[in-house]
């Protein structure tokens, strides 16, 4: 199994340092670049970056960690993967979630009271078909589309993924997705998702590829934030944030080891603060961690 160590840029993925950050990571041959969906932040939009960084670029992978599904028509979602994937082939990894992790945004993808999680597994599933397929009719309950195509469909199928840890999330992954990108757990508790998620599948009659397990990992260096600390705990009342996030490379190294123990392959690098230089993370990413791919 291919481990693969992506970034994701903090807050220098505000408009005014995107372009420049883009070719360091193509200069300095990173894996992948992940874009988090925050619409009340200065962060680039995420298919916005994507399709920005993927015309910047020969190489880089890039990703949408997380965007939000449920709130959006999935025909329109279907139609900008689909372009992109023609435009970029092999290097558009579209990852979902079922809301946004800031309460306040929650307001922006509606969706009809207490049925999020059935819009989402609905969607899903018009998606896939839109990716697939190329003339489509479907009758949901919360989607109705006739004889739809989105043009030209990706030459080999685009890999679904996922976020979210909590039980029900788990198992949609299992029953409805290609991979999971989770985020603030322990290896034990990232192994133990894994359990689920291919419990779910094996009920579904389905396979989850299992070099298609990662996580999202900040890392820290002297100290984790406040504003970061808070957050954590506001998610993870039950757990020490100290244990969530890796101290420095060295901790960094560790940390994905363990969770390489745990099954998991693939991640994604975030500073839990602004570095005084992005380049010079860039270098001490190089250095540290991409010996660690395979």
């Amino acid at each position: 199994m291919s481990v693969r160590i992506g970034i994701s840029l903090g807050a220098a993925g505000a408009p005014s340092e995107f372009g420049g950050c883009v070719g360091l990571l193509e200069a300095a041959g990173i894996d992948s670049l992940w874009l988090p969906e925050n619409v009340y932040g200065p962060a680039v939009e995420p298919f916005t970056g994507m399709t920005f960084a993927l015309a910047k670029t020969e190489r880089l992978k890039v990703g949408s960690g997380i965007s939000v599904l449920p709130g959006r028509h999935p025909v329109l979602v279907a139609k900008q993967l689909a372009s992109l994937a023609g435009l970029a082939p092999g290097r558009v990894l579209p990852v979902f979630g079922l809301q946004p992790a800031l309460a306040a945004e929650r307001a922006l993808f509606p969706v009809p009271p207490g049925q999020r999680g059935a819009v989402f597994d609905e969607a899903l599933t018009l998606l896939r078909l839109m990716l697939t397929t190329d003339v489509v009719s479907f009758h949901g309950t919360f989607f109705t589309v006739e004889n739809a195509s989105v043009g030209p469909l990706p030459a080999k199928p685009l890999d679904i993924w996922l976020g979210g840890s909590a039980e029900a999330g788990l198992r949609r992954i299992g029953r409805l997705a290609d991979g999971w990108l989770g985020s603030l757990l322990t290896p034990s508790e990232a192994r133990a998702a894994v359990g689920v998620i291919n419990a779910a599948a094996g009920q579904a009659d389905r396979e989850v590829e299992q070099d298609h397990f990662g996580i999202s990992l900040p890392v820290a260096f002297g100290g984790i934030p406040d504003a970061l600390a808070a957050s954590i705990r506001r998610r993870r009342a039950d757990a020490d944030p100290a244990s969530l996030i890796a101290d420095g490379w060295a901790g960094a190294r560790d940390l994905i080891s363990s969770f390489v123990d745990a099954g998991l392959t693939k991640f994604v690098i975030r500073p839990a603060a602004t570095p005084e230089s992005f380049e010079g993370f860039i270098d001490g990413f190089a250095s540290n961690l991409m010996p660690l791919q395979t």
